[in-house]
């Protein structure tokens, strides 16, 4: 006879305690818990994106020295990079001159349209060395010299470490021509993939733990800082994006680390995962009901953590459930439930064939 929640095609079964040892059924009590889950993924350290950047020039020229000549050298914000000789920008220079020659000449002038004429004419020609990346300091150089330079000073726009050195000496360059990229290490990112069903359980801002074989026995924390909204079709995996402070240096974009996201569940209902058969999309429990009487119940489920699920519907607190030999109960309860099917059958002369 079937109980509230137990499958249609299962039977209460009653054992004797002769049959309950030999099938060595033992259980265990539904209980409130505390419950931790720790989530674990290789991770990829890679750079901050927000922290690389690519040095060019924005008129053509030639390459005249370098003064950062390899990849992997620290440079600080402002230290030069190269010098650049541009027929352009020389004459550029050129106009700028001619202009503040020009105003100084008409400054006492009786006409007022020539006055701000050549006033428009030193700011267009001094605007457009600015959008050339001239610095005010080098405007001033050029003001107090008279003089056009002929070779230009590229400075590093921001600290931190060349990782890409294209520029050559003698080579042409065009506008818009990558020379250098500088990579602030300060902060990196790392990558982990977690499985789909680990998505739910996890949030941006959320602590993370690295450690590398690199650095035995030291762990770095960090965080979570976006959860990418789509999935890996191969894998069904989701990237996850960390994010950790990295003053030293010592976590290098291409390493790899063991990562754990550590979920507190707090305090829920749960079960022994041994309790459990998967029985496709069903998740059925055996329940102790005392007196040898154990009874089939269809549950819902959460998630795992240390050996254990959480119980969404199907259980209460104080329950008891069967945690070993229940295959065994599983196979006796759908036999007995076959049998006293086929009985009913025969007792309405349904099993009768002519």
């Amino acid at each position: 006879m079937a109980e509230d929640g137990a499958p249609p095609t299962q039977a209460t079964i009653r054992l004797s305690p002769t049959q309950r040892q030999m099938i060595g059924v033992t259980s265990a009590i539904v209980e409130r818990t505390t419950l931790k889950k720790t989530i674990r993924a290789v991770a990829r350290v890679d750079f901050d994106e927000r922290r690389l950047v690519d040095v060019t020039f924005k008129i053509s020229g030639w390459v005249q020295d370098l003064f950062i000549d390899y990849t992997g050298k620290p440079v600080r914000k402002g230290e030069p990079l190269l010098t650049l000789y541009s027929p352009d920008l020389v004459t550029s220079q050129e106009e700028y001159l001619l202009a503040l020659h020009t105003r100084d000449q008409l400054a006492h002038s009786s006409l007022p349209e020539a006055r701000n004429g050549s006033q428009g004419l030193v700011e267009a020609a001094r605007r457009r060395l600015l959008l050339w990346d001239l610095t005010p300091q080098q405007l001033k150089t050029l003001e107090d010299r008279g003089m056009p330079q002929t070779y230009l000073t590229l400075s590093a726009p921001a600290s931190g470490i060349v990782v890409e050195k294209m520029a050559v000496a003698g080579m042409r360059v065009e506008p818009g021509m990558k020379l250098y990229r500088i990579a602030d290490l300060s902060t990196v990112w790392l990558y982990a993939d977690i499985y789909e069903y680990e998505v739910p359980l996890v949030h941006e801002g959320q602590e993370v733990t690295i450690a590398l074989s690199y650095y035995p026995g030291e762990t770095f924390s960090g965080k979570i800082t976006y959860i990418y909204p789509y999935l890996d079709t191969q894998t069904r995996t989701n990237k996850v994006r960390l994010e950790f402070v990295n003053p030293q240096g010592k976590l290098k974009p291409g390493m790899y680390a063991n990562s754990e996201i550590e979920i507190n569940l707090g305090l829920t209902l749960t079960l022994p995962e041994s309790a459990v058969l998967q029985s496709g999309l069903r998740q059925l429990v055996f329940v102790d009901q005392g007196q040898g009487v154990f009874a089939p119940r269809e549950i819902k489920l959460g998630v795992k953590a240390d050996s254990r699920f959480v119980v969404l519907d199907g259980l209460t607190a104080g329950e008891r459930v069967v945690t070993s030999g229940n295959f065994l109960l599983d196979s006796e309860s759908k036999l007995q439930s076959a049998t006293s099917m086929m009985g009913m059958m025969g007792a309405l002369g349904m099993g009768d064939v002519k």
